[in-house]
């Protein structure tokens, strides 16, 4: 049973009356009657018949991925991807619906559209979010991160690679480790750099967006 059927469940019994022990519930018309509240949007699809979360990430994906799309309706897909992963609930699902290794190799399209918002979309699943930024590390996003963060020709691409780039490597040493290792020698502080330092985390990508603002089409 999904997460959103078992909040529906939970939510029915906690909410259901018993006609035995309150005579209200059937003879009195101003009896307050259970409200929605506490019901997520994703219990209501499950109960309308409709697609959950999980439903509509893989789909959207599929879209990203379907050479039969436009990319203006990618992007759209994407667009939509994004917002179903700001949830924490989510983002952390990515794992479980096999979804990392897509997205991260969409990174590497051809339209810089497409890497644009495949960064967004890797900054906002790992922020402030250990489990996530576990898994960007160990599908290797952060090599294409640095490099498009410093090389790729389109503004746009640079700016979210960094974003994803200071969401994944805050509070977060390992990560902060394997990105030191990627960036130019001149790019990498003297001393020591202390991830849950958010003034050290700053001055790394300071000097990141400096060396990305010179980059020519």
């Amino acid at each position: 049973m999904d997460s959103g059927m078992n909040q529906l469940l939970k939510w029915s019994i906690e909410n259901s009356e018993n006609p035995h022990n309150d005579l209200t519930a059937t003879t009195d018309p101003k009896a307050e009657r259970p409200s929605g509240h506490g019901l997520n949007e994703e219990a209501i699809r499950s109960l309308m018949g409709g697609p959950s979360d999980a439903d509509l990430m893989k789909s959207s994906m599929a879209a990203i991925q379907s050479p039969d799309i436009s990319l203006d309706n990618k992007l759209v897909a994407f667009d939509n991807f994004e917002q179903l992963i700001e949830t924490v609930d989510n983002a952390n699902n990515l794992e479980n619906l096999a979804l990392w290794t897509p997205l991260v190799a969409e990174l590497s399209s051809a339209e810089a559209g497409i890497r644009r918002m495949a960064a967004w979309c890797i900054g906002t699943a790992v922020q402030n979010n250990t489990k996530t930024q576990e898994r960007a590390l160990a599908v290797n996003a952060l090599p294409l991160l640095v490099q498009l963060a410093l090389e790729d020709p389109d503004d746009q691409v640079r700016r979210k690679a960094i974003y994803a780039l200071s969401s994944e490597i805050r509070n977060y040493p390992p990560a902060l480790k394997v990105m030191m290792h990627h960036l130019p020698e001149d790019l990498r502080p003297g001393g020591l750099v202390n991830a849950a330092d958010m003034d050290d985390v700053d001055k790394v990508m300071d000097g990141i967006k400096r060396a990305s603002a010179k980059v020519t089409k």
